[in-house]
């Protein structure tokens, strides 16, 4: 920490050199003071008494952008304004967020992916819309970037915002209505490997009435993808040393297309009271196909049964998901405002596949599959908000969701139910139900002191049932909270942060519900295991702490360290195992989660972003942009040296830039984006590993005039091969595997025009 403390601008640039603290000016630029009334609060109200009357929206262009909310949130924070997520023409959010300090993403370079804060998969980083949860079967990347407004990232929970937050939170607020008229347009498509994916969006705000305001936001794209499938397979028997070696080589092609709709619709009621009604629609189709050889060295003999060397499949799969929330906010005296919030939704999934294996060209086996998901959620808000005077403010809020699921999965083997599938019937209902209740009081100490304090309480009740079993789960959680922040100096251009919280992650529903999934791999071992879930899961606890340093720029600039550590306990992790199981007469590999322990957690995220002429005088000025982090962990009871948080990798790191030139209506940009390849030891027998990434991303930004730009990007200009694999050793066999592929560069060309 004290090697990120002020330093003169030639030692400064020096450091840059050496990505340690600066200046390598942070991934994103941050937002503009809030809109009067927010879809979600990013933050810990601030007392009136400071903020005086609210700031009116600015638009802000060029990286140098207004740091307010950050600077003025007692918690950590980073906000991406809607310059930045539109800057590189980033098909999908994930590829958005990735370039983040701290911020990871799974899957293929250039794909997106699950979304990770400090490097830690599996649901530790809290995903929310407009600050709520979206119901299962929903991801991020279904939702197109020109429908977002700004994304926020708290490093550490607040009783706000809940703290289902061990990693943090990544709160993704869509458009917001203006007080005047815009319409933007965009239209263009991308390609990659000769496969042309072509997306259209119109965006539309305006006001009506006397204080009344609307944005209307609609995208509509279609997505062709081309993957080689590669799949390897080594099996020792330990007894014999014999190895057999199963092979699979192929090709997987999908098509989907989506519709989005985003709207809010903004009332001004009276002189204290706003009423917003916001409507979201999701709707996509895809049809996928693959087809897959396979090759077993040397060929068994005896062939076991439903040995097979080809298999084909094609299938469809539909979403849908329709969600309104209608959000009410009330002055209620100069001191004191409340909130109530309703949304209501529903989201149906259909999936269907056809798989055909195949023995020297002879038909043998057909699994047919079919799932029909559909999900019902409500959730309901109440806050209310007092300042106390003397620059001290008090928040106090109740929530309530509620999620139902009605899933019916049907799996038929050469046209008849699948074997050992009989006892648990084809219908599934499970449900959800979540009650929360918080107070957070922040208040400030002189000049340059601001604390916060608060406390959450939480309670989770989780049923399912099927044909012959019911399982219930119930857990509640309290969190209490503290953040302190320093000012070094009266201005806030130095800054110290300080948290201590608990937080804790919840079992997933799929991983509660004990139905089974059988795998038909030939030969059944334990790289190839059914899948099952565990209705006795608790959820885990997480105790944090967290230092930062910010040190911001006369232009627009930012200089910040972050350390922090979490003490986890019930941690959970999926534990293959031999299992007796009801659906077979002979013992099967079984994948099911577990509470296995206790695990630590401690990282190191360093961040920065200046001009390059805020040092450099005679230097264009060049927006620079990066960020490092460092990450370790330790899983008690699982031996190392590489006992670490499922898919946390040792480091991550961001460099960018981009230019204005002065001569022509021009903007160039690039950035990379680095992860080093990771070794994770999951239980006693299984270990797993991914390749590394290093994803270069560049554009080109031509204005043609005031209203019209044109935009020419790339995505994944390295195109590396990605594989993931894994070691399992069970006593009497060694099996090593791994799985990926090529990656390719997607090229975009995108037409932009607002008026």
């Amino acid at each position: 920490m004290a090697s990120c403390a002020p330093m003169h601008p030639i030692r400064l640039t020096a450091a840059a050199a050496l990505l340690a603290c600066g200046p390598w000016p942070a991934a994103f630029a941050q937002t503009a003071p809030t809109p009067p009334e927010p879809a979600a609060s990013a933050a810990p109200p601030r007392p009136a008494a400071r903020t005086g009357e609210q700031l009116k929206r600015v638009e802000i262009s060029g990286t140098a952008s207004d740091d307010s909310i950050r600077k003025g949130s007692t918690a950590s924070k980073i906000v991406v304004t809607r310059e930045e997520i539109e800057k590189f023409g980033d098909s999908t959010l994930g590829e958005v967020l990735k370039r983040l300090p701290g911020v990871t993403t799974g899957g293929r370079p250039g794909r997106g992916g699950d979304i990770r804060m400090r490097g830690m998969g599996g649901g530790y980083t809290q995903i929310l819309v407009n600050g709520e949860r979206m119901p299962p079967g929903f991801s991020l990347d279904q939702l197109p970037p020109e429908q977002v407004e700004r994304i926020e990232v708290l490093r550490a929970p607040t009783a706000e915002f809940g703290t289902r937050a061990v990693a943090g939170t990544i709160n993704v607020v869509l458009r917001e209505a203006l007080k005047k008229r815009l319409n933007e347009f965009r239209a263009g498509f991308s390609t990659e490997r000769g496969q042309l994916s072509p997306a259209i969006g119109w965006s539309r705000n305006d006001n009506f009435g006397e204080g009344h305001a609307y944005n209307l936001t609609v995208n509509a794209m279609q997505m062709k993808r081309i993957d080689d499938v590669i799949n390897d397979t080594l099996t020792r028997t330990l007894a014999t040393g014999t190895d057999s070696l199963l092979t699979s080589r192929g090709r997987s092609e999908e098509d989907r297309k989506a519709l989005n709709l985003t709207g809010r619709v903004q009332l001004k009621l009276n002189a204290t009271d706003t009423l917003a009604i916001q409507p979201f629609i999701v709707s996509s189709k895809s049809t996928t196909s693959s087809q897959l050889f396979q090759t077993t060295t040397p060929t068994p003999n005896p062939r076991p049964s439903g040995f097979y060397d080809e298999a084909d499949t094609d299938g469809d799969n539909r979403f849908t998901m329709a969600r309104l929330n209608v959000q009410w906010q009330s002055r209620l005296g100069p001191d004191t405002r409340a909130e109530a919030r309703a949304g209501l939704g529903r989201a149906r999934a259909e999936s269907h596949s056809l798989r055909q294996e195949r023995l020297a060209g002879a038909a043998t086996r057909l699994q047919e599959d079919s799932t029909d998901s559909r999900d019902n959620s409500w959730s309901a808000l109440a806050k209310l908000s007092h300042n106390l005077g003397n620059d001290h403010s008090l928040v106090s809020g109740f929530e309530a969701e509620g999620n139902t699921r009605h899933q019916n999965r049907v799996t038929l083997v050469n046209g008849l139910p699948q074997p050992g599938l009989d006892d648990f019937g084809d219908d599934l209902d499970a449900a959800t139900t979540r009650y929360a209740a918080y107070l957070q009081d922040e208040w400030t100490v002189g000049k340059q002191w601001d604390f916060y304090a608060g406390a959450r309480w939480e309670g989770i009740t989780t049923r399912s049932s099927a044909a012959t079993y019911a399982a219930r789960n119930r857990s509640s959680v309290f969190t209490p909270l503290a953040h302190a922040r320093y000012k070094l100096d009266e201005r806030g251009r130095d800054m110290i942060r300080a948290s201590i919280t608990r937080s804790y992650r919840s079992p997933q529903l799929q991983d509660l519900i004990a139905r089974p999934t059988i795998n038909s791999q030939v030969p059944h071992q334990a790289n190839t295991p059914d899948r099952a879930g565990n209705p006795d899961l608790k959820p885990e606890l997480a105790t944090g702490l967290e230092i930062g340093y910010e040190h911001y720029l006369s232009k627009g600039g930012l200089l910040s360290a972050n350390l922090f550590t979490r003490r986890i306990t019930n941690l959970m992790r999926t534990v293959t195992a031999l299992e007796t199981v009801p659906w077979s007469s002979t013992q099967r590999w079984v994948a099911r989660p577990q509470n296995i322990g206790k695990a630590t957690t401690t990282g190191l995220e360093l961040e920065a972003r200046f001009r390059l002429d805020e040092y450099l005088p005679e230097a264009l000025p060049i927006n620079v942009r990066s960020n490092f982090s460092f990450f370790t962990s330790k899983v008690d009871g699982i031996p190392g040296p590489n006992n670490h948080i499922d898919g946390q990798p040792k480091a991550t790191a961001n460099l960018g830039a981009d230019y204005r030139l002065r001569s022509l209506p021009l903007t160039l940009g690039a950035s990379l984006n680095w992860t080093p390849s990771t070794t994770i030891q999951q239980t006693l027998i299984t270990e797993s590993s991914t390749s590394r990434k290093a994803v270069v991303d560049a554009f080109a930004l031509w204005a043609i005039d005031t209203e019209q730009s044109l935009r020419v990007s790339a995505s994944n200009l390295s195109a590396m091969d990605y594989y993931s694999g894994s070691v399992i050793s069970t006593g009497d066999q060694l099996i090593t595997s791994r799985s990926g592929g090529p990656s390719y560069t997607q090229w975009q060309v995108r037409w932009e025009m607002k008026i």
